[in-house]
């Protein structure tokens, strides 16, 4: 039976123009500093009416006390697709960093996917240390341990489908229980790589982004996303700028911040050989 396909998005919510190389890479030393622009972004797979988000984004008070520019709440990206929050019937929290395990109140309806070993990572003894506790945000841990006590939380299996069509993988590496998600269209099998590449030059290069729990879990993850797409163009990173030049504009209201993944993309993957 052929797994039906998918409208898929991706929506900034957020940004930093003011980031480096240097800030992006592990090995300093191998990188030529100059301007490298960090983007923030949640994912929609859309099916007859149906939504599942990938990741939840934050609000504006944790970006910008963080450092960084909140440009919309990514309940409101998704109005600008003509797409209902209260549609969202699945959010697959790819892990539990600040920038992608917030607003769960935005999206009241949807229940939400964890690999338990991020549950495990982001509650347990490795957050006394300060320097592991820090991509965490305390009240977004507590919003997900009232989720799982509300009865709202799927804890996810290493490799799981959440839907026809939709299948999560458990990666590790940049946090114990990262997962990336695969996502059936007409233009084939994409894998939105969430924090398991963060840019496409950290897979090129083969220089990890610098929060990493697990450096060789986070290299091996590399391969196995472009592993699990139909080929390398069929790859988006997490937080790549390139990603908005790359694809289309989803509509004419969302220029410049949603485009569509499930169409070919303008210009070469750099991922292909």
């Amino acid at each position: 039976m052929t797994d039906p396909c998918y409208a898929l998005f991706a929506v900034r919510y957020a940004s930093n123009p003011r980031r480096t190389a240097r800030d992006s890479f592990l090995m300093q030393h191998d990188v030529h500093d100059g301007p490298l622009p960090l983007d923030f972004f949640v994912w929609a797979a859309v099916r007859d009416g149906r939504v599942i988000l990938i990741d939840g984004g934050a609000n504006a008070g944790t970006c910008r006390a963080r450092g960084h520019d909140f440009e919309r709440c990514p309940a409101d990206g998704l109005r600008a697709l003509g797409l209902d929050p209260a549609a969202v019937t699945d959010l697959i929290v790819t892990h539990m960093h600040w920038d992608h395990a917030g607003n769960f109140d935005r999206f009241p309806n949807a229940t939400l996917h964890v690999h338990p070993r991020e549950m495990t990572h982001a509650t347990g003894p490795c957050m006394c240390e300060p320097v592991l506790r820090r991509p965490y945000d305390i009240d977004q841990v507590c919003a997900m341990l009232r989720a799982l006590y509300g009865g709202r939380l799927r804890f996810s299996d290493d490799d799981f489908t959440v839907a026809p069509g939709i299948t999560v993988h458990h990666m590790g590496g940049h946090t114990p229980g990262l997962q990336v998600v695969r996502v059936n269209t007409t233009r084939g099998r994409v894998v939105l790589a969430s924090d398991a590449m963060h840019y496409f030059a950290n897979a090129t290069t083969r220089n990890p982004f610098p929060v990493v729990v697990h450096v060789d879990a986070y290299l091996q993850a590399l391969r196995r996303v472009v592993a699990l797409a139909d080929t390398p163009a069929h790859v988006v990173p997490g937080h790549d700028p390139l990603v908005l030049r790359m694809y289309p504009p989803a509509n004419d209201v969302s220029a410049g911040f949603a485009v569509r993944l499930d169409v070919a993309p303008l210009m070469p993957s750099p991922l292909m050989p």
